[in-house]
């Protein structure tokens, strides 16, 4: 197994972010991955390697996300500073918002003030962006396109250390602690390198709406996605068992949202069903965005997995037989992060 880390995540240290409609320290911070390359030096289970340099890692974004968006992250921060030289002391969050449909709100004529732009390509403001911010989630994306080439020659399993986290993010907007979609490069990868089918399983506790977004139209990408019920749970907008993709992909997304507090027999019972889904849909690989925010200590999600069924869950995602890349998502239970993330890849090579 070969596990591409990104060696640049610390660049990306937010301050503050909006939650519950106050300002709180971070939840998504850098010792998440840290706990995790301490566990994988404790228990090693690959081959830990660094993304290598030639990978056109643009082109690779620009197969997922807009031009426009990803220019603007691109120079970001510099935009922020150059609207007050203070600011270079504080993140950036948005604070105004266009409201989608509404006949108030000229899409068509992008704003030229920063503080809009940010609002434009923002759906939350918990997800703060600062000087390190687009280092850090292009060389996570850089790991996805690691992963996803070594896999196409010839690994049967390969992990990609994103952090900052990616499904969240949609094909121009950020949110959800994610700037850049590592599962949806990875799979969009996958295909560019000549495979028909590919499936995404994302087992985070909230739902990959942003992966959803990029895939909705497409069936030669199935994603599936156990979360939390979004009429209760971030992000609240997308992830109900109604939406099963649209146009050519009409039938290749599904939602198996569940309520808070659900325990381990009911998530995995749901997984089950997933995984008989992407056996009888036949993809050639497979991605799971790999969020451990299930767990039940988590202080900002609501399911009650152990860190043992962490092991269960590996062994179930490898009994599809499947040549599988990893991208790690969400959990912020930090101390037992590593613990949990490790569990999941050692139950699959255990299988």
């Amino acid at each position: 197994m070969k596990i591409f880390s990104n060696t640049h995540h610390h660049l990306h240290r937010g301050q503050q972010e909006m939650f519950r409609g106050r300002l709180v320290d971070c939840h998504e911070v850098p010792q998440r991955l840290d706990h995790v390359l301490a566990e994988l030096a404790r228990r090693p289970v690959g081959q830990l390697l660094k993304p290598p340099q030639h990978l056109n890692v643009d082109a690779a974004l620009e197969s997922v996300h807009t031009s426009r968006y990803l220019a603007f992250l691109a120079t970001a921060w510099q935009e922020w500073v150059k609207l007050n030289p203070d600011n270079a002391n504080r993140d950036a969050l948005p604070s105004v918002w266009p409201l989608p449909g509404h006949h108030a709100f000229r899409m068509d004529k992008p704003p030229l003030n920063f503080a809009a732009r940010l609002g434009q390509y923002a759906f939350d403001a918990g997800t703060p962006l600062m000087a390190g911010t687009w280092q850090a989630a292009r060389e996570g994306a850089a790991c996805a396109v690691a992963a996803a080439h070594a896999l196409m020659s010839g690994e049967s399993a390969t992990v990609a250390l994103t952090r900052p986290p990616g499904h969240h993010a949609g094909p121009a907007y950020m949110g959800g602690y994610c700037f850049l979609n590592n599962a949806a490069v990875a799979a969009q990868q996958l295909i560019e390198q000549g495979l028909q089918r590919v499936a995404v399983l994302d087992i985070d506790y909230h739902h990959g709406n942003g992966t959803q977004a990029i895939f909705d139209t497409r069936a030669d990408v199935y994603t599936l996605s156990i979360h939390g019920d979004p009429q209760t749970e971030y992000p609240f907008f997308l992830g109900h068992a109604d939406e099963r993709g649209s146009d050519e992909g009409q039938g290749f997304n599904l939602n198996l949202p569940l309520p808070r507090g659900t325990e381990f027999e009911v998530w995995f019972a749901a997984m089950q069903k997933a995984l008989q889904v992407i056996s009888d849909y036949g993809p050639q690989a497979l991605v799971v965005p790999l969020g451990l925010d299930t767990y039940e200590g988590d202080p900002i999600s609501g399911f009650k997995l152990k860190s043992a069924h962490y092991l269960q869950i590996g062994q179930a995602i490898a009994s599809l037989r499947l040549p599988t890349v990893f991208t790690l998502e969400g959990g912020y239970a930090v101390a037992d992060f590593g613990i949990n993330t490790v569990n999941v890849l050692e139950g699959f090579q255990t299988f």
